[in-house]
């Protein structure tokens, strides 16, 4: 009997498996940003043959295009044999995760030490976040117009900064206050210097500034204009002892953007156009002129629209509506040393292929675009052709909790989307855990939705 993905593999299939796992894990490795995970499709897109859509005139079938949102959101197209306003078939994941940023004024100097402010992203437990190794990565952004890549922690030989914690001698107190203020947000400070040069006013500031100004031509006025992320530092690791699971930081959502990108790379010339975006700021919202929720999207669209020779302004909404999604985003793996959160016929379980959420939100499926029985059916009916393993879940129990994706701003656009991803055990944490088989299957199920869904 057949209960687990590895269940069915043959040698030969498994070994395919590992091979494409140990990519994803050397991606995700040096991918943490959404920009450089946007760089790095990039690399891969250019590569299987993808132009830039302004450098495109007309479209024709077998084109690959993609487009670009200020760094951060990426759009890939594989046009079809049909007529665009007759729909695509789209694969949407984000490329945001959890962290901490750096504020705009993020130096200063306390007691002989030098130390950077941060503001944390996203839904975090902020305990877990102290007294472990992080990168700074990201860029500054100069009056001049000139870019600085930052990226001091993941390189060999690098140095890391990190945020204390108090010893467990000294800790009676702390350890008495809920998990939600065991740690503060405004203790989210990282400890970067303790070296002083005796010729400034603020010598140990002055001694760090000293470095940023000869390594990358930076001053401390440059912070007003830079993103930059604090993220665990780190390659992603195999994990358990038979190496079935990846460790790492970013897998939500980054696992299901990566075999997104991987599934559209390797199609060739679909009946109905591909697509796949990657955006940002899910984690707060899907708001802003990277989020979702942006028109960069719809603005897309459009431009194919007018190069195939239809009215942007009139057919984007047929378009739209005759398309087809599957929102790619990880769902919460059942736990066994927390049972009492998960409802067991309705969760997702490490091994048992890719999920599907039907619904998402929280309490009364509030948020969620809740997917209609007959587009989950023909969804169900395109992983049976192709032997996908799946499985229907749902995020925790009814009154427990919940969460939720980019599906429902698809969904507005009054096209079919549904959930769909990769099962995350510690999700949202600084190392989250997935299983090497359901990454598998959720690129397997990719592909065969791209290339089967009517």
């Amino acid at each position: 009997m057949v209960n687990t993905v590895w269940d069915k593999l043959t040698e030969s299939e498994k070994k395919k498996l590992f091979d494409f796992n140990e990519e994803y894990r050397q991606f995700l490795s040096i991918s943490k940003t959404e920009r450089t995970f946007v760089n790095n499709s990039l690399l891969l897109a250019k590569k299987a043959g993808f132009k830039d859509i302004n450098k495109i005139k007309t479209l024709k079938e077998g084109d690959r295009i993609y487009a670009i949102n200020r760094g951060k959101n990426l759009c890939l197209f594989v046009i079809g044999n049909k007529p665009l306003i007759e729909g695509m078939n789209i694969l949407g994941a984000h490329i945001d995760s959890p962290r901490m940023d750096l504020k705009q004024k993020p130096l200063y100097e306390k007691d002989g030490l030098c130390l950077m402010d941060t503001h944390y992203y996203g839904g975090i437990k902020k305990y877990q976040w102290v007294a472990r190794a992080m990168s700074l990565v990201g860029v500054v952004c100069k009056k001049d117009g000139t870019v600085v890549d930052i990226n001091i922690g993941d390189n060999e030989g690098d140095p890391v900064v990190g945020v204390s914690d108090l010893l467990i001698h000294l800790a009676q107190d702390q350890l008495k206050k809920p998990g939600a203020i065991v740690v503060e947000g405004e203790k989210l400070d990282l400890l970067v210097g303790s070296i002083p040069n005796k010729n400034k006013k603020e010598p140990v500031k002055g001694y760090i500034l000293d470095l940023l100004k000869k390594k990358y031509n930076i001053s401390e006025d440059d912070f007003l204009s830079a993103e930059i992320e604090v993220v665990p530092s780190g390659e992603v690791r195999d994990y358990g002892l038979d190496s079935s699971m990846l460790l790492g930081y970013g897998h939500d959502d980054k696992v299901c953007a990566y075999t997104s990108l991987r599934a559209i790379l390797e199609m060739k010339k679909p009946q109905r156009t591909s697509c796949c975006i990657l955006v940002d700021k899910e984690e707060v919202g899907s708001l802003g002129n990277t989020g979702m929720q942006s028109r960069f999207f719809e603005d897309t669209i459009a431009i194919l629209l007018d190069k195939q020779g239809y009215s942007k302004n009139i057919e984007i909404n047929e378009c739209l509506r005759n398309s087809m999604m599957l929102s790619s985003d990880v769902s919460s793996a059942y736990d066994s040393n927390y049972p009492e959160v998960s409802e067991k016929r309705n969760a997702a379980y490490l091994g048992r292929g890719i999920s599907f959420n039907k619904f998402t939100g929280s309490r009364g499926k509030s948020g969620s675009s809740d997917a209609n029985a007959e587009f989950v059916a023909k969804v169900r009916n395109v992983m049976d052709k192709n032997k996908v393993m799946f499985q229907m879940c749902e995020l925790g129990k009814v009154d427990v909790g919940g969460g939720g994706t980019i599906a429902f701003i698809l969904a507005n656009m009054n096209m079919d989307v549904l959930d769909a991803g990769i099962p995350v055990q510690n999700m949202h944490a600084p190392c989250e855990v997935v299983s090497k088989a359901d990454v598998y299957e959720a690129y397997r199920a990719y592909k065969a939705f791209l290339k089967d869904m009517k």
